[in-house]
């Protein structure tokens, strides 16, 4: 099938599953910005558009990409995270597959205008097929709009090609990682409780928890062998550190799904998760999930992961997890069904 895919924001992602898609005899056109943290150079298959909704000067460059998606004439148009009025028209040119992440906003950092939330609604209304990267999600939109919602799994946005050698043996394995955007909803107050419990017990072997990521989170008072790197990295600079860690963080107090557990779990480390919305759906069966307020079992964990044999023998269970459920040709088998199915409709209709 031909499929143009619509990604404003997840530029990465949209990378790693549309190179799958392809791999899986399909052909893609890709409409994107360069709004993504991680800075990459266009490929052949992306058209990179300023988002800049108010300057004239972006109408001609967006009249050329929406005349070239209409000439490659595509089976399916996926739209993801895309709320810019302006690129409507290209939703039109085939069956419609509107991709939703989160079911509410995370924290108030994340509220979307009015008209944005207008133009994402229209679409989950409206469209040919909705998906959604987890079971929670779905069920919840599919109570709000009355419709069929399909569950597509989230895959890492990391290509396996990129990724250092995984998994890391137990000689190497050091410290434990909270990874990402610090919001709040990442319960960071519950994890520098557990850790200070855990350091302050028999089973400390001497790691670091280190925070690596910018936010809206207040600084906090951070207790000893903590350490908070506070800037936005790129993957080359991060995957090595935590490719090595005993454990990552996604103990989470709000949670649709995470991509640093996706990708965690791809690097072979043990992930360590709450139970809040899709997180357990997620978790590999060795780490059962914890309440988002239980310090005392959070500690008792990280007594476990400190061990660095346990650490890599669960990590290397984490790796095997991703690999059977979110890798990125299991994630192409779904969208194939998905798409096959939309087709099928339209054969019958």
């Amino acid at each position: 099938m031909r499929i143009l895919w619509l990604s404003p924001w997840l530029r990465t992602l949209t990378r790693v599953q549309v190179d799958a898609l392809a791999d899986a005899g399909h052909a893609t056109l890709v409409v994107t910005t360069d709004q993504h943290y991680e800075k990459v150079v266009a490929r052949p298959d992306e058209r990179v558009l300023d988002p800049a909704i108010k300057d004239p000067r972006t109408l001609p460059p967006l009249a050329r990409v929406t005349a070239e998606a209409r000439r490659f004439a595509p089976d399916v148009v996926v739209s993801e995270l895309m709320h810019d009025p302006r690129w409507l028209p290209m939703t039109r040119l085939a069956p419609l597959v509107h991709v939703v992440h989160d079911d509410r906003p995370h924290d108030a950092s994340e509220e979307r205008p009015w008209h944005r939330r207008a133009v994402l609604d229209h679409q989950t209304r409206t469209a040919a097929a909705v998906v959604a990267p987890s079971a929670h999600v779905a069920a919840v939109l599919s109570a709000r709009f009355g419709r069929r919602v399909d569950v597509v799994p989230l895959t890492s946005d990391v290509p396996e090609a990129d990724l250092p050698p995984v998994p890391v043996p137990a000689a190497q394995r050091r410290d434990v990682v909270l990874l990402g955007r610090m919001s709040p909803y990442k319960n960071v107050a519950v994890a520098l409780r557990a850790w200070a419990r855990h350091t302050a017990s028999p089973a400390y072997a001497g790691d670091r928890l280190l925070l690596l990521g910018n936010g809206p989170l207040d600084r906090v008072e951070l207790p000893e062998h903590v350490e908070w790197r506070r800037e936005h990295f790129a993957y080359a600079d991060v995957l090595p550190v935590l490719a090595r860690a005993k454990a990552s963080l996604a103990h989470y107090r709000l949670a649709t799904q995470s991509g640093v557990q996706v990708l965690s779990m791809q690097l072979g480390v043990p992930t360590v998760v709450s139970d809040s919305g899709g997180l357990p759906e997620f978790a590999a069966p060795d780490l059962p999930p914890l309440g988002i307020d239980d310090v005392d079992g959070l500690a008792g964990l990280l007594g476990r992961l400190a061990d660095p044999g346990t650490a890599a023998a669960l990590g290397a269970g984490a790796r095997e997890h991703y690999e059977r459920h979110f890798s990125a040709d299991r994630a192409a088998v779904a969208w194939s069904g998905v798409f096959q199915r939309l087709a099928a409709e339209r054969l019958g209709a």
